[in-house]
């Protein structure tokens, strides 16, 4: 677990492998006396005086070997992001729980979990339900109401979003903007209803071309139905081109990261150039920790990438208000 300390004044992040190692920590401070020292806010991301930039939240799926692997399960999400990352903001991912979006005693176990320990839940990402932008209507509707289990799991859980994929069906790209603007379009008044957004991730296909995508977003003309930026599922297409394109639908920020240098960076994206994209759009809401990489373990790659946030959050915060 990471924690932020005070000591005589100034404040330290630490971090705890185990309940034991803190035991002995604060032994050990003891014993040397003389020392004004304090746990402050348990995993608290931002120490300093004012409203940060962005906060920051942590994505299911960054921890899916684990899940997969059966070493934690989804109602442990919120306590193993609050404990072992110091993050109190979570992304669902409904893979995870694929059968329970109606399971009321699940689900309140889990906002139950959520509350106990201060963690905020932000949004269900949601696959597996099917093509928003199918041809026809009757199979459209037909995705459109898988969905909606999801929405009302959202509204449940006091989430903001349940993110979708756009993968339209047509024999042209503007036949397939047209049925996912559509089927989007559905979807989202669905969702007005319940107070819930629904918001693109560029997720592959055409959804990864951030011009073809912001122009659906467009199209569909509703307040609640945005976008999810990724800063890594761009494929060939420009990936900070598609994020500036995206982003005035944003309402929601993914850190996509991979593999790390000898300093910290992302090696496949420029974070302050991302960031900066982001802030310039006036965004200032939680940027998202997904974390896919092979090299580091998943932990290592989570505290990565929100040390990396941290850094540059820190390095921008001169330039922004």
């Amino acid at each position: 677990m990471i924690e932020t300390w005070s000591f005589s004044g100034k404040s330290v992040l630490i971090y705890f492998p185990t309940m034991t190692s803190r035991r002995l920590f604060l032994k050990q401070s003891a014993a040397a006396g003389g020392l004004t020292l304090a746990p402050m806010l348990a995993g608290a991301d931002h120490h300093k005086k004012g409203k940060p930039l962005f906060e920051i939240s942590l994505a299911e799926w960054s921890l899916h070997k684990t899940l997969f692997g059966k070493k934690m399960t989804n109602l442990d999400f919120p306590r193993v992001s609050k404990e072992t990352f110091g993050i109190t903001a979570v992304e669902y991912v409904n893979q995870f729980f694929k059968d329970k979006a109606k399971d009321k005693a699940y689900l309140g176990e889990l906002k139950k979990r959520g509350d106990d320990l201060g963690v905020k839940s932000l949004l269900i990402m949601i696959d597996g339900e099917g093509h928003l932008g199918e041809a026809e209507e009757v199979k459209r509707q037909k995705v459109i109401d898988n969905h909606k289990k999801w929405v009302e799991a959202a509204q449940f859980l006091g989430c903001h979003s349940i993110r979708v994929n756009a993968h339209g069906v047509g024999k042209s790209d503007e036949e397939k903007a047209a049925n996912t603007t559509k089927g989007l379009r559905g979807l989202s008044e669905f969702g007005k209803e319940h107070g819930i957004n629904v918001i693109v991730e560029n997720h592959g296909g055409l959804s990864s071309n951030g011009k073809w995508l912001s122009r659906v977003l467009k199209n569909v003309g509703l307040p609640n139905c945005g976008s999810l930026p990724d800063f890594g599922n761009f494929g060939n297409y420009d990936r900070y081109l598609g994020i500036k394109e995206l982003m005035p639908f944003a309402k929601g920020v993914s850190a996509k990261s991979h593999d790390f240098d000898a300093q910290g960076n992302e090696s496949r994206t420029d974070y302050v150039k991302a960031l900066k994209l982001v802030l310039d759009a006036g965004y200032r809401g939680y940027v998202g920790i997904e974390y896919e990489g092979g090299k580091l373990s998943e932990e290592a790659g989570i505290l990565a990438t929100r040390k990396l946030l941290l850094r540059v959050r820190d390095q921008l915060a001169r330039n922004y208000k």
